[in-house]
């Protein structure tokens, strides 16, 4: 590691500098309506984290299809954002957007179900291996729901989540270790108790303290992803999920896995990819192409004590549902994203293309000898300003360089090409191409020699 080069601090800030000076010259229009925004906005945007750009306002967005958009001021980008997983499938698919036009004619929410549901209840077995499935709004909405019924089934009431996890806006997960103690995460709004009167929490890989936490018998559910991915990729030791699967059972504890960022491991997620057997799944964001839903899945043996536990005359009013789920339009998405945007010949070249932007940038990092590492799952990859790997959320969370972050996303911007914005992450679109891995290679060779 005494060989390995680092950059120059001084060069670093200039050059960020540089980049923000750039990024305003370059859009006036996005500036102005920003402006604009702020009398009728809160800080400008309608939703509070867009202020977490890495220019010094958000972009105004004018149009966008397949893997690239347009900005208010001409200006097009290659997207390895993607929504932060939400437009995966690219935007603006042709085969969703016809059935989505055609059901939004027709009609879209009844609180009755279509033909389209059973269709989608269907592949959702195909693809998850689980045989029973209903639907929410957002991936939020379906781990609140399986949180309750877990709650529901086994008469515990606690949770246990992975360190740095991801799961929404859900009130039990926003926690992390603290100085070696459980409490908020940091930012944690509002809080309507403190989460560690609700929630366990271990670092990922840690297996002697999950056993630990689940010893006791008073814990409902561990919900996962089964990769970090919310504080950059952070992949489970060999054999860990299979020890997790053994533990689980030994407790009586019901395991959720919520692939709504892990989708990007195959078709199935890393739930089929690796062979993984959970009592419940949770899953959003891409599979409707955009329009607003989730989905959950049961083992029949769950199923089985859901509907022994549930009464039907209160149903509506016991926590779980919402006037628009299972809506007509998100199951017609659901239908044509699953049967022809999000295919197995879709992942087959998007992960090839993550895998030509992991060894891109490897490249580059070797070439230039710096003490950084590019982690990759299926078709999305990352760089890390470290030398090895972290191997738990805690690492993870201690290797953060806010201002090479910011240097190296706004240099990425404004060469045309949008990361995911809170880490150094990229995920391909179906419609991407290797010319697209290729640019941002270059990109980063660029941005990378102006530091050292």
């Amino acid at each position: 590691m005494a060989n390995l080069r680092q950059i120059d601090r001084n060069r670093l800030t200039a050059a960020l500098a540089d980049e923000r000076r750039r990024f305003v010259a370059e859009h006036p229009r996005s500036q102005a309506l920003f402006e604009q925004a702020k009398s009728s906005l809160l800080d400008g945007v309608p939703m509070n984290w867009m202020i977490r750009w890495a220019g010094d306002f958000p972009l105004f967005i004018k149009d966008g299809s397949g893997a690239r958009f347009t900005d208010v001021d001409g200006r097009e980008y290659i997207d390895f954002c993607l929504g932060d997983t939400g437009a995966m499938t690219g935007h603006a698919p042709k085969e969703s957007i016809e059935a989505i036009v055609e059901r939004l004619r027709s009609g879209t929410t009844f609180m009755l179900p279509t033909e389209d549901s059973i269709w989608v209840g269907r592949e959702l077995q195909r693809r998850f291996g689980l045989p029973y499935w209903q639907v929410a709004m957002t991936a939020t909405d379906a781990n609140r729901f399986a949180i309750r019924l877990a709650r529901q089934l086994t008469g515990r009431k606690l949770i246990l989540v992975h360190n740095w996890c991801y799961h929404g806006t859900v009130d039990e997960t926003i926690i992390t270790i603290n100085n070696g103690v459980p409490g908020p995460k940091p930012g944690n709004i509002g809080p309507a108790v403190d989460p560690a009167l609700t929630t366990k929490v271990v670092e990922i890989n840690d297996l002697a303290a999950l056993k630990r936490a689940l010893e006791p018998g008073d814990v409902a559910c561990v919900l996962i992803e089964p990769a970090l991915t919310n504080i950059g990729i952070v992949l489970p030791d060999p054999g860990y999920h299979a020890a997790l699967r053994a533990i689980t059972r030994e407790t009586g504890t019901l395991l959720i896995i919520d692939e709504t960022h892990t989708i990007c491991a195959g078709p199935g997620g890393y739930t089929r990819a690796y062979g993984l057997e959970p009592d419940m799944l949770t899953i959003g964001k891409p599979i409707a192409s955009g329009v607003p839903a989730a989905v959950y899945g049961f083992t029949r043996e769950v199923a089985d004590r859901i509907r022994a536990s549930t009464d039907k005359n209160t149903a509506d009013t016991g926590g779980i549902g919402g006037t628009l789920a299972g809506n007509a339009l998100a199951l017609a998405a659901m239908r044509a994203t699953l049967d022809k945007v999000l295919t197995d010949r879709a992942f087959e070249h998007t992960i090839a293309l993550g895998q030509r932007f992991a060894e891109g940038v490897d490249g580059v990092i070797k070439e230039k000898g710096l003490p950084w590492h590019v982690t990759r799952l299926g078709c999305r990859a990352e760089y890390w300003f470290c030398p090895r790997p972290p191997r738990n959320g805690g690492e993870a969370a201690a290797a953060i360089d806010p201002e090479l972050d910011r240097y190296m996303h706004l240099a990425a911007l404004n060469r045309g090409i949008l990361m995911t914005p809170f880490h150094n992450m990229a995920l391909m679109a179906p419609q991407a191409t290797a010319a697209d891995v290729d640019r941002h290679t270059e990109a980063f060779r660029e941005s990378v020699d102006a530091i050292l």
